[in-house]
């Protein structure tokens, strides 16, 4: 493996973001699935008790259950190793909605450019279907995998599934960083490349 290339594309996608950044769909595409995963693993953390809890609470309690687990994604009332994972996987995961909906905007509006954003798409959805098995509490080892695992493994349980429940959460930011890097990239080309196309442009007229 050619390690200095592997550095440079991570410096190329990391300048893509931040070319990123300076658009507003991405923030909108960001800003949305920031909230919503991380609200979304909060509620998971005891696995499906929350929502159980919720059915039984009525609309009123319902809403502080979801107003908690929002609140929830920027620290407050959170245990710190807990909140870490969850801040960190929304946040990824957050960048990578954020630029699949800018390079699909970039796409569509340029003129013969090509609208398909499948892959990207797939490995979006990757990411979060292992986020989803692997939300939980890390330290009491509560996923949506506790009841699965619990009917294979009679003893030890809770053990079992904490360790998958960390594997696949690695699994799932390693996914995630890989992914960015490759959209990351192909941000940094569509929007250096719309910017040479504009200035060319000006060019021309004042020509």
């Amino acid at each position: 493996m050619n390690w200095r290339k592997w550095c440079d594309g991570f410096a190329l996608a990391g300048k893509g973001i931040l070319l990123a950044t300076r658009e507003k769909r991405f923030w909108a595409g960001f800003s949305i699935a920031f909230l919503f995963f991380g609200t979304l693993m909060n509620l998971l953390a005891g696995g499906f008790s929350k929502f159980e809890l919720m059915a039984a609470s009525g609309f009123g309690g319902s809403m502080k259950i979801i107003g908690d687990a929002f609140i929830g994604v920027f620290g407050i009332n959170m245990v710190v190793t807990d909140w870490i994972f969850v801040f960190l996987i929304s946040l990824l995961q957050g960048a990578l909605i954020g630029l699949i909906v800018l390079i699909w905007h970039k796409k569509r509006v340029s003129s013969g450019g090509d609208t398909s954003n499948s892959a990207n798409v797939e490995k979006a959805g990757i990411v979060t279907g292992l986020i989803a098995l692997g939300a939980g509490c890390p330290t009491c080892g509560t996923t949506l995998l506790t009841p699965l695992l619990g009917a294979v493994f009679s003893t030890g349980g809770l053990a079992v599934t904490g360790v998958i429940s960390s594997i696949v959460t690695w699994l799932a930011i390693i996914i995630a960083v890989l992914s960015l890097k490759r959209i990351g990239e192909e941000t940094y080309v569509i929007i250096v490349n719309e910017k040479y196309l504009k200035k060319k442009e000006e060019c021309e007229k004042s020509a």
